[in-house]
């Protein structure tokens, strides 16, 4: 499932108050963007620790929880859309299915026939949070409905432990979220419904990895997914009989991936994830979320770890020390940054940080160093399709070229930025208080 908290970008603008009145930005706003259903890149690690990672994510869940056999869907598998839905949502499914097909060689297809093997249901997101309070989005086994849903609660039916194979789930989709936070939750969602059941926190390159940092589903996880249907593994099989045939699977469908790998990854420890939910979790006091990221942090240190779990216990910690202590939340980006540039795998995550750093730069009166920040950023936000962290970088960029005196393209880009904004954020009044949000980082007076 994907978390609430954290999940969405944010603006390091709580230590400056944004002006009242009227709002300093008029613009016309231009159709609403998305992008095309493309792939970010290709999977790129070697198959051994691929084939480590997909045992761990089929036979554990988040809980920790072992799974007992191996279970999918038998093809062909049917996708039914139900209740009221935004325009982009329709655009945004087919997308998907279209990827699966296409990538993960999964026969699946949408349906209107009731005995879909899996139901998307909008629901309101007061409600959904009435069952699931920190999650965005979530998919049950079993259940083909929000009102059977209620009536399995506490019982065995939407357990998944108990599943020999899958032949209905159902997926709950925020109704009235940004079409952005829609459709990563149809990513991943789906994902998860038809196969992996557990998230790592130690995967660079997934959609199975509560971080939030990919929106939609990575040449790593089509990988994941193809392995999951190739014809040599079945329902019912146990972890060591599937162990024996990866391998083989891996060298068929991923040959790029048969070469040595480097120091496979250490497991998370659950001490570690812990940390990170408290700090995740809207329902802790400040206080306890930011102890709970600097706790995460420390076990970070202490075992030794560099890559996304360092960068994410640091970006957590950074975004929590925002309107506590700007110094300790730049520190923390900065922690975040390096660790994050350690690979290219990890660029998407750099550009998550590039807007907090973005932010600073802006508020210190250093215009170059923002456009410095944001060109880098920009064409990885576009390639990792984030409508909202595009926009974001895009306005920042525009209000640096303002400082430098180049109104005309400032302007120009933040025309640009708002087709981008209004699917990666909703309403266009969210758009113009992240444009005035942003604005009133500007200093009033040039800096001496």
């Amino acid at each position: 499932m994907r978390w609430l908290a954290l999940a969405a970008v944010a603006l390091s603008t709580a230590c400056t108050p944004v002006p009242d009145g009227p709002d300093p930005i008029r613009l016309t706003f231009p159709e609403m963007r998305s992008f095309a259903a493309t792939n970010p890149g290709p999977s790129t690690r070697p198959n051994s620790e691929i084939a480590l990672d997909f045992m761990d994510l089929s036979f554990r869940m988040e809980s920790g929880r072992q799974l007992p056999t191996f279970t999918r869907f038998e093809e062909p598998i049917t996708v039914r859309l139900v209740g009221p839905v935004g325009p982009s949502v329709p655009q945004d499914l087919a997308g998907v299915l279209d990827r699966l097909r296409k990538e993960a060689r999964i026969d699946i297809r949408m349906t209107n026939a009731e005995d879909a093997n899996i139901i998307i249901e909008p629901v309101p997101t007061r409600t959904l949070q009435r069952v699931a309070p920190n999650a965005a989005c979530f998919v049950v086994p079993r259940v083909g409905s929000w009102r059977e849903l209620r009536a399995a609660r506490g019982t065995a039916t939407i357990d998944w432990a108990t599943l020999r194979r899958r032949d209905r789930a159902a997926i709950f989709l925020p109704a009235d979220a940004a079409p952005q936070e829609i459709r990563d939750c149809l990513h991943e969602e789906l994902a998860q419904a038809l196969g992996p059941l557990n998230d790592l926190y130690r995967l660079p390159d997934s959609i199975f990895n509560d971080d939030n940092i990919h929106a939609v589903l990575t040449g790593f996880d089509m990988l994941i997914l193809r392995a999951y249907y190739a014809p040599e593994l079945q329902n019912g099989m146990t972890e060591r009989q599937v162990a024996e045939r990866l391998p083989r699977i891996l060298a068929r469908i991923n040959p790029r991936g048969e070469r040595r790998g480097g120091q496979i990854p250490s497991g998370t420890s659950r001490a570690w994830i812990d940390s990170i939910e408290t700090a995740l979790s809207g329902g802790n006091s400040d206080i306890r979320r930011r102890r709970a990221a600097l706790r995460a942090v420390s076990i970070g240190q202490q075992l030794g770890w560099t890559g996304p779990r360092e960068g994410f216990a640091n970006y957590a910690y950074g975004r929590l020390q925002l309107g506590n202590d700007s110094t300790l939340a730049l520190g923390a980006f900065n922690n975040a940054g390096r660790a994050y540039r350690q690979s290219a795998v990890t660029n998407i995550h750099s550009a998550h940080i590039s807007v907090q750093l973005a932010a600073f730069t802006l508020i210190s009166g250093d215009p170059d160093a923002t456009i410095a920040i944001t060109d880098e950023a920009i064409p990885v936000a576009r390639r990792h399709q984030n409508a909202a962290l595009l926009s974001l970088l895009m306005m920042f960029k525009a209000e640096a070229l303002d400082m430098k005196g180049d109104t005309e393209a400032g302007m120009a880009l933040r025309l640009d930025s708002l087709g981008w904004a209004q699917y990666g954020f909703g309403s266009r009044d969210e758009v113009i208080d992240r444009l005035n949000e942003i604005a009133s980082l500007v200093p009033q007076t040039p800096p001496s």
